[in-house]
């Protein structure tokens, strides 16, 4: 087995446990759902900040290679 596969079955493992002691009504996991959803709006801010500076990246330096060429092709033109 690939180191992905038993990722996820470790994983699965793990929620299965964790819903059998909810069902029983234990808590393995002592978190009120106002730190996940502060946790959450975290972790999606800062991923939506990491793709736009990456795709802003990607885009400046297709602008600037686009700026190049325009550069090079005028200098063509006026020799």
């Amino acid at each position: 087995m690939d180191k992905g596969t038993i990722i996820s079955i470790i994983a699965v493992i793990i929620a299965a446990v964790n819903q059998v002691f909810v069902l029983l009504g234990k808590s393995p996991m002592p978190i009120d759902s106002e730190l996940i959803e502060q946790f959450l709006s975290a972790v999606f801010t800062v991923t939506t900040a990491i793709i736009a500076w990456i795709r802003n990246r990607r885009s400046n330096s297709e602008i600037d290679k686009a700026n190049r060429r325009t550069q090079a092709k005028r200098k063509k033109k006026l020799k």
